[in-house]
């Protein structure tokens, strides 16, 4: 029998055949932690008694950048002073979101990649087996550089057609994670592909990857191809690619066919990610503040889509919108080609390059009884700080055309711009 992805990626690294439902102790290539899980993690690693790591190890302030309290600030300090001390890599606040800064300078095929955070999974679109865990799971692989692991089975998703103006990958992953619902992948990886997947660049298949834990993904794969090597040379690292692909009889938990064709803008109501509806369903619902960015949209191609809406439109009188480069490196292309002005032309708040508005922490929170359109990825009640206001998820394209208005607007109105 052949091997999915997430079999394929463990059994190389662990140089055996497994098969879902195996348990393994596997190597891991890369950990990361941020301000938010950094802490607790450190402590355990301190509690187990070492001081040296025996792996990669990333540290990231992107949470809160630059930190808006002295706790915080304090929390940034002591996860440098560990790298320092440990050789590890921090990076500074305004560096950018740790998902991002894997994506475009480590994480690369064939790599077992875990974090304390989540949305580690996103280095998934890259050929990478990323995982989120907790705290003191991602203690002991700094310590030993290996992690146990249950090879999860595998949720395939075929994609074919293509989109029409106005949906966009976000829309593609909403209507999955609809469909799916938030508990419907548990411990399984989501495999992405099809010729429309084939077809789709990395940006947007980071996208996909990022938010498979909403459908309680374990990781969400695609193979490493033609798209990856130009992904991975556009960033200066050709030379880390490899070819790796899920075998033609590889067996599935079952397989989902989306067609790309049929799709609309979506929109995830409050206060759950899969409660998603078509932008129909939802038109017309008043916004207060509209946040671009984060580690699902806060992209170069997704700055391109929102400039392009907002090109000559103004924000409407009262909507805040507020707009998160996702790195440093987005941030200075985004300024290179002018996209920057045309936001803030419009009315935009360019954020510093990391979490923003998304965490609730600063940068964003929501007065009592405020609504918030959102490419981010999570919808949660309190999620941006205040839970006595309202989350709603959608595309750049969505969230442009929803700050124009003041409502939740269909992009597809703007018919000469998406």
């Amino acid at each position: 029998m052949g091997a999915t992805m997430a079999e394929k990626i463990i059994g190389r690294r662990m140089g055996a055949e497994v098969a879902s439902g195996d348990f393994v102790v596997v190597p891991v290539d890369l950990v990361l932690v941020h301000e938010g899980t950094g802490p607790l993690a450190l402590d355990q690693f301190a509690a187990l008694g070492y001081t040296e790591v025996a792996t990669d190890v990333l540290l990231f302030s992107d949470h809160a950048a630059p930190a808006p309290r002295r706790e915080l600030a304090n929390v940034q300090q002591r996860l440098q002073a560990f790298a320092n001390g440990a050789k590890c890599v921090f990076h500074q606040p305004g560096s950018g979101i740790c998902h991002q800064i894997v994506a475009e300078r480590w994480a690369a095929p064939g790599q077992i990649i875990i974090g304390a955070d989540s949305h580690t999974c996103s280095a998934g679109a890259l050929g990478a087996f990323g995982t989120g865990m907790g705290s003191t799971d991602v203690a002991v692989a700094m310590a030993l550089g290996k992690t146990w692991l249950r090879v999860p089975e595998t949720i395939r998703v075929e994609l074919e057609g293509q989109f029409e103006a106005g949906v966009y990958a976000k829309d593609l992953i909403l209507a999955l994670i609809g469909e799916l619902g938030a508990d419907g992948a548990i411990y399984q990886a989501l495999e992405f592909g099809g010729a429309a997947g084939n077809a789709l660049t990395s940006e947007e298949r980071l996208t996909l990857s990022n938010m498979a834990v909403e459908a309680g993904g374990k990781a969400g794969l695609w193979a490493a191809d033609e798209v990856t090597e130009a992904y991975l040379e556009s960033q200066g690292r050709g030379a880390d690619h490899l070819v790796l692909t899920p075998d033609a009889d590889a067996a599935y938990e079952r397989v989902v066919t989306m067609d790309l064709g049929q799709l609309t803008p979506q929109v995830a109501m409050p206060h759950f990610v899969d409660n998603v509806r078509p932008v129909e369903e939802a038109e017309g619902i008043a916004v207060d503040q509209v946040f671009i960015g984060t580690c699902t949209n806060g992209r170069l191609s997704d700055l391109r889509v929102a400039a392009r809406l907002l090109d000559g439109e103004q924000v409407a009188p009262g909507v805040r919108l507020l707009v998160g480069p996702a790195s440093r490196a987005v941030t200075r292309e985004a300024l290179r080609e002018g996209l920057i002005d045309i936001l803030v032309e419009a009315g935009a708040t360019i954020l510093p390059p990391g979490c923003g508005a998304c965490v609730g922490v600063h940068q964003g929170v929501l007065a009592d009884g405020e609504r918030c359109l959102s490419t981010q990825n999570r919808n949660f009640e309190g999620r941006m700080g205040n839970p006595a206001s309202e989350i709603y998820l959608a595309s750049p394209a969505t969230a442009a055309a929803t700050a124009i208005t003041g409502m939740i607007t269909d992009p597809r109105v703007m018919k000469e711009k998406v």
